[in-house]
């Protein structure tokens, strides 16, 4: 298994994309740290990730909030004794044409998707450089490289993820640590459920493979970046979008 015994911190893990990776991770050996800010959904991805014989806790974390973030990563060192990876994938949407959009939406959106990612990476980076080991992994979009009509919020913040880990990367690589940011497409989970099928299907045929992606294909180049087997990947913006900016 690829991530045998590595400790993984995964936010927004409690559905979507998130859960996915948790039990992508826990099924390739790592013990996971389930973050997210509702309670049932995170215990039913500890149990998913137990399905599969990993190892995995809850945590309740708002990742707005850096003292509860240091004590998450406090409990997990306790726990487990080092941090392994941080897969950076809590986000919202507040979508709105620039003419119509609320300084509150904009705040709010930089606030989760990007600022949330800063402090995260704060927290956890002094046990990697500790360890002189580390992966760091965030969840960009495509519309962080395109941009995206009525998104100017989550477009700025997913534009912004990708500078900070080309910023990382330069500036931890050297201490053991890759940083890297993966932008998915498409991708069915419950954001895209409230979609009209007209609206689904119009996505569908903007894909040259016709189709939405999967949760799990996302989870999967996560698992594959974490791994040792990307050793020599630092810095990379890896599109996983069937093709959509072809």
């Amino acid at each position: 298994m690829r991530l045998q015994d590595k400790v993984a911190i995964i936010t927004g893990a409690g559905r979507g994309i998130g859960r996915a990776t948790a039990v992508k991770f826990a099924t390739e050996g790592a013990k996971v740290v389930v973050c997210d800010l509702n309670p049932e959904w995170i215990q039913e991805t500890v149990n998913l990730c137990k399905e599969t014989r990993g190892d995995a806790m809850g945590q309740v974390v708002d990742v707005s909030d850096i003292k509860a973030l240091e004590a998450m990563v406090a409990a997990t060192v306790a726990k487990w004794g080092r941090v392994d990876c941080l897969v950076n994938n809590a986000g919202i949407v507040q979508d709105a044409q620039l003419k119509n959009m609320t300084e509150d939406q904009f705040d709010r959106v930089i606030e989760i998707n990007l600022k949330g990612v800063f402090n995260c990476t704060k927290a956890v980076v002094h046990t990697m450089l500790a360890q002189q080991s580390g992966v760091i992994l965030n969840a960009s979009s495509i519309v962080g490289l395109t941009g995206n009509f009525g998104q100017t919020n989550y477009a700025a913040a997913k534009a912004g993820l990708i500078g900070m880990v080309k910023t990382w990367a330069r500036e931890l690589g050297r201490k053991g640590i890759r940083a890297n940011a993966v932008c998915p497409g498409f991708v069915a989970t419950d954001i895209l459920k409230s979609m009209p099928d007209r609206v689904l299907r119009a996505l569908e045929e903007k894909v040259p493979l016709g189709r939405l992606g999967r949760p799990e294909e996302i989870a999967n180049t996560f698992a594959w970046l974490a791994s040792d087997e990307a050793s020599y990947i630092n810095g990379a913006v890896l599109e996983v979008t069937g093709g959509l900016t072809i």
